[in-house]
């Protein structure tokens, strides 16, 4: 076939895939986007990224724990050099495998449902934690807050995209870093002047909040739609956009997004690089990101700086660490949607950091 004829095929059969079609934007006008009330979905927002915060606090929990375990009068609960490498590294077990459920979660209960249900998990790790009498409740309430953490780590990114619309998808996209951060600096904040079983009880709080905060919130539309529930994603953007907007338009572009996305895609399909090639780029960039070693300087943050020669205490060294990454974030929450996600990517400086870092252990 000539390469005149198959490229509208190519074209029309890449664009059924596209989630937020790129014709959608134009369509959705800028008077519609300036009409949108967006306090409720400030407020949508709000409630689900409570579990990122959730996460970057469970996840940095051993950074000031560690060093007060490590010196513990019980044997029972005192950390060695092997228990404290578990208790540092058992949460990103449970978060894998939160992450694998994740995927049948979000299809089977719905985004928001998944969020909730990881409060479950969370809350009975926490109280593990907070009333441990032996090594084995550290680990294994490690292990519950990090499959919850998997589960809204996943749920979280897509219960906002699809409740968000194309005027501050960019800068709501952001929130769950930000949360994650933000969630990881009141730890080291409160790690200067709470006992470690006092910070595994304020964990506790923005579960609960979340989970009440949840009930109130819609579903995505999105879903709702996928699930043959029409009235009911209806009445969820209604509730997203103000009942005084325009919002059945955008309603009937989502009907149209599912419908096309409703067929499953063949192995031949796959094949095609508008299909593959994002997701191994997306793969790819996470799976470096991690090899970077961020995920293990945050868990042992403290203890790092407890070996290094520097003027502060290490516990305020890592919460500077904790502010320097929150100032990070909020820049690139607030240039996303003006300069774009790919040359943000380009001016991260991930490569001199890592220069410097190497200059300095050696």
């Amino acid at each position: 076939m000539e390469p005149s004829a198959r490229e509208p095929l190519v074209r029309k059969k890449s664009s059924s895939y596209r989630t937020f079609p790129e014709s959608a934007g134009k369509r959705l006008d800028k008077e519609y986007l300036r009409s949108l009330r967006n306090k409720r979905l400030y407020l949508a927002v709000f409630a689900a990224v409570l579990g990122n915060f959730s996460f970057g606090f469970a996840l940095v929990y051993p950074s000031p724990v560690i060093p007060a375990l490590e010196a513990h009068p019980s044997p029972a609960l005192r950390l060695d050099q092997h228990t404290a490498s578990w208790f540092g590294s058992v949460f990103t077990l449970g978060a894998a495998a939160g992450g694998v459920s994740a995927m049948l979660l979000n299809d089977r209960l719905g985004r928001k449902l998944s969020i909730m249900f990881s409060a479950l998990p969370s809350a009975v790790g926490y109280a593990l934690m907070a009333g441990a009498q032996g090594i084995g409740m550290l680990l294994l309430g490690r292990v519950l807050t990090g499959y919850a953490g998997g589960v809204t780590s996943a749920s979280i990114p897509v219960y906002i995209s699809e409740i968000s619309h194309p005027g501050v998808r960019g800068m709501l996209g952001a929130c769950p870093q930000i949360m994650a951060v933000l969630g990881s600096l009141i730890l080291y904040a409160l790690g200067l002047v709470l006992d470690w079983r006092w910070l595994a009880v304020a964990g506790e709080v923005p579960v609960l909040v979340m989970i009440v905060l949840l009930c109130f919130m819609p579903n995505s539309p999105r879903f709702l739609l996928s699930q043959g529930k029409d009235d009911e994603a209806l009445g969820s953007l209604c509730w997203l956009r103000g009942r005084d907007t325009d919002y059945a338009r955008e309603y009937e572009q989502i009907k149209d997004s599912v419908r096309k996305q409703s067929r499953r895609v063949s192995c031949a399909e796959i094949k095609d690089p508008f299909i593959y090639k994002p997701i191994l780029i997306a793969v790819g960039m996470r799976f470096l990101q991690q090899l970077s070693g961020v995920t293990c300087v945050l868990v042992y943050l403290q203890s790092i700086f407890k070996k290094t020669s520097v003027i502060l205490k290490p516990e305020y060294d890592a919460a500077l660490v904790g502010l320097v990454r929150l100032f990070s974030v909020a820049i690139a929450a607030v240039s996303m949607d003006k300069a774009g996600r790919k040359i943000l990517l380009f001016v991260s400086g991930m490569s001199l950091s890592h220069c410097c870092s190497r200059e300095a252990l050696t």
